[in-house]
């Protein structure tokens, strides 16, 4: 599990830095630093749930804000959103971004379940 959990800390700390040259990075470099964080932390031990849940909340209310463009993405027949990195239509960029926060989610769900005190 401490391998995991640093790994999963590195991969969130890159992910924040190549957030740095988004349209919106504070947002996500915010995000991503606190996923590291909890990451870390849990490397070294169990976190409290209540540092955990804020994050949880957070992805759950922001995928609800962007699941109607996903849902849209999805109706056109899921076009590749992969193409470029550079989004050159608003439902690439908002379907990465949706799931970007899957991602996110899934990873504090897995800290909430496995490296929680209870």
């Amino acid at each position: 599990m401490k391998v995991i959990n640093i790994i999963l800390g590195i991969l969130f700390l890159s992910f924040a830095y190549f957030q740095l040259n988004d349209p919106d990075p504070y947002l996500w470099v915010i995000l991503y630093l606190y996923l590291a964080i909890i990451s870390f932390a849990t490397a070294k031990n169990k976190i409290s749930k209540w540092f955990v849940f804020p994050g949880m909340l957070l992805c759950v209310l922001w995928l609800g804000v962007l699941m109607p463009e996903f849902i849209a993405w999805l109706k056109m027949g899921a076009p590749s959103i992969t193409d470029s990195m550079k989004a050159e239509q608003a439902h690439i960029e908002l379907t990465r971004e949706f799931l970007g926060l899957l991602i996110s989610l899934a990873v504090l769900f897995y800290h909430y379940f496995r490296n929680i005190i209870r």
